[in-house]
């Protein structure tokens, strides 16, 4: 067998499931970029990321026989590795806990982070504290609703508005300088 053949995630997903050791390389070599880049948006630095990268494909691996194939592969395996983050995020729980002025934030425009290339805001986002970080990633990048958010993260719906509120205003403050 060439080692460039090109697999379906069927192929992949049954020969996973059956332990072919070249087909979860041929899993992880598909999707560990993709996924590396999920990992790295939500925990902001390499080596956290790469823990997140290892952990989420270990579930993966553990969780393939429970793909139904409802919905895409690719989505299934991000949803696992957004999981693993946020777990990971809980536990350190680093500015999640805002106060109920803190709360109270709206959101505002934010016309600075519209006109800034995609390069360049990823590297402010990456400055942004955990907390922050995770919301504005999964509401602006994942598209998740604040009610999703506030279960995801253990928080209410009120403090996920409020804290995209202030990381698109440290944005905004990062961006103009």
């Amino acid at each position: 067998m060439q080692s460039n053949q090109t697999f379906t995630d069927a192929d992949l997903i049954q020969g996973c499931i059956q332990g072919d050791r070249r087909m979860q390389k041929a899993l992880y070599d598909k999707y560990a970029g993709k996924m590396y880049a999920v990992c790295l948006r939500y925990m902001g630095n390499a080596d956290d990321a790469q823990d997140i990268l290892q952990d989420g494909f270990i579930k993966v691996y553990k969780n393939l026989e429970r793909f139904r194939g409802e919905g895409s592969f690719e989505g299934w395996v991000r949803r696992i590795f957004v999981n693993t983050a946020i777990e990971q995020i809980r536990k350190k729980k680093n500015d999640l806990s805002l106060t109920e002025k803190e709360e109270s934030i709206e959101l505002k425009s934010v016309t600075a982070i519209e006109n800034i290339n995609e390069k360049d805001l990823m590297k402010v986002i990456k400055e942004l504290s955990p907390g922050y970080r995770a919301v504005f990633n999964l509401y602006v990048v994942e598209g998740y609703s604040h009610k999703e958010i506030g279960e995801l993260l253990g928080i209410s719906e009120g403090t996920s508005k409020s804290q995209l509120a202030r990381a698109r205003m440290i944005l905004q403050e990062k961006i103009k300088r």
